[in-house]
């Protein structure tokens, strides 16, 4: 991207917590608990693959275990493959992870579309050591922490019916693909291949059934916070509102800061411009970080499982509960 235990012990242990309720807002906090050692597990297994970098043994192993998890939970699942061209020229097989929601809804604009990311990053080219740049990511939380959120909340979904609107899920592929910092060549168009091909080719999908779409991006990291971002508030302000205000009523306002932190050129660009449907990017932002404003792990051989924090996934998983959830 982008410029500017076992599981049944987890999931005891998550419900043995509450959520925090009796908030001041309009809304009151929904007693649904999301499971931050859930996604962080989720999180691990996909960087026990390795880096799942576009045609690599690890990426389609990665693949499998993605549409497994989300078939296990009742979403039906379609590959959307492609052959993608990269910046150099490199043939990308992509494939676009869809997972549709059992729940029948009744007329348009009565679903919600999540994504992320899943693909990981080739090279380490912010990386403060020189001889790091051309090694792969781990991409703990730019790639897996958005989509380890995104099985949680769908296995959160499977378990209850007191949900209002049907919710899909979209994995893009050869998002992190982009133009490398050590190389000579600029090119904006180069990131988010995978989702320009589906904003062109969206079926099965049809994006008029959507109120709006969310992109998680990079929601795992320690110390982050997710600032207002520009693309997004363009394109779909009142949603942009609506999530601030889920963080603030589920008790996690302190990491979504009533603030703006730029513009982005990420997967939710083509979602806007292309498929029309009101996107808005949660990514975060570290305005004070002298290596990145994306933080200091961005891009680097850092981005591992020792640097996310539940504490992040739990505030971006709860705010979307929030979001789903309230009445």
């Amino acid at each position: 991207m982008k410029h500017l235990i076992s599981l049944l012990c987890i999931f005891v242990l998550c419900a043995c917590g509450t959520t925090k309720k009796g908030q001041p807002d309009e809304q009151q906090a929904v007693d649904i608990t999301f499971c931050a050692d859930s996604a962080y597990l989720f999180c691990q297994q996909q960087c026990d693959f390795g880096p799942r970098i576009m045609n690599s043994e690890a990426h389609e192993r990665c693949r499998q275990w993605i549409e497994q998890k989300f078939t296990s939970y009742g979403y039906q699942v379609t590959l959307q493959q492609a052959n993608l061209k990269g910046f150099d020229g490199t043939l990308l097989k992509s494939t676009n992870i869809i997972a549709q929601s059992p729940c029948k809804t009744q007329g348009d604009a009565a679903r919600l579309l999540i994504c992320a990311h899943w693909d990981s990053r080739p090279w380490a080219d912010n990386d403060p050591d020189s001889a790091n740049w051309h090694k792969p990511v781990m991409a703990a939380n730019d790639g897996a922490s958005g989509v380890a959120v995104m099985l949680e909340l769908a296995r959160l979904l499977q378990q209850n019916d007191s949900v209002k609107v049907a919710v899909d899920f979209l994995c893009f592929d050869a998002e992190d693909w982009g133009v490398p910092s050590w190389s000579n060549q600029t090119d904006a168009n180069s990131w988010a291949l995978g989702a320009q091909y589906w904003a062109k080719h969206p079926a099965p999908l049809v994006p008029s059934h959507y109120r709006y779409a969310v992109l998680l991006d990079m929601v795992g990291g320690q110390g982050a916070r997710f600032y207002h971002e520009g693309v997004s508030l363009d394109h779909a302000r009142p949603i942009v509102e609506k999530i601030w205000r889920a963080a603030s009523t589920a008790g996690y306002g302190s990491f979504f800061p009533a603030q703006t932190g730029g513009y982005v050129t990420d997967d939710h660009v083509p979602i806007n411009e292309q498929a029309h449907i009101p996107c808005v990017n949660i990514i975060n932002y570290y305005p004070e970080c002298p290596q990145s404003s994306f933080g200091p792990t961005w891009h680097t051989v850092n981005d591992d499982m020792q640097h996310i924090d539940r504490n992040t996934l739990k505030a971006v998983g709860q705010t979307l509960v929030q979001l789903i959830f309230e009445k």
